[in-house]
């Protein structure tokens, strides 16, 4: 089970593929979730992309992986996926975004039974661009929660997107 995240991960990648005049972007962040009532820290790494764009926003799909540990051996591997928009403010270069996101995630430690279930969750953040293909995710944060038992997670992070143009 611990293959999971990563193979949604890429069938995230394939499904959002055949979309055309998009920006895709590849992010890895380290920050720190809390489950329960434990701290866990780790990266998460994902892969976005933006394929309708407006005039100030974009709309897109946004995939990601989270693998979080603690010294009180709590694991957390989550793997999500979800449509997100991202406004483009004028002048400045940040980028606030915002996400809806399911998936699969698989919970174990001390006081928590091992099990693999049906994750869900909200971000936000903002990306802050200091090179023209390169942002500094300044911010992201995610609540979530598994479809059983009353396991809630909230994280935050901080990390770097490297943008790739796509034609």
């Amino acid at each position: 089970m611990k293959r999971l995240p990563l193979l949604l991960l890429a069938l995230s990648f394939l499904m959002v593929g055949p979309l055309a005049k998009a920006q895709v972007g590849i992010y890895a962040t380290g920050g720190g979730a809390k489950l329960s009532d434990t701290w866990t820290y780790g990266p998460t790494f994902g892969i976005y992309r933006d394929s309708h764009h407006f005039p100030l926003i974009n709309f897109g799909v946004d995939a990601r992986v989270a693998i979080f540990n603690s010294n009180s051996n709590v694991k957390l591997y989550n793997g999500l996926i979800g449509p997100r928009a991202v406004v483009h403010l004028p002048i400045i270069p940040l980028k606030p975004y915002v996400e809806g996101l399911v998936g699969a995630g698989h919970i174990s430690g001390s006081a928590l039974a091992s099990k693999t279930t049906f994750s869900y969750g909200v971000a936000a953040g903002a990306d802050l661009t200091f090179f023209p293909r390169l942002d500094w995710r300044v911010v992201d944060f995610t609540y979530g929660g598994f479809s059983s038992g009353n396991t809630n997670v909230t994280s935050i992070s901080t990390g770097l997107v490297f943008r790739l143009p796509i034609p």
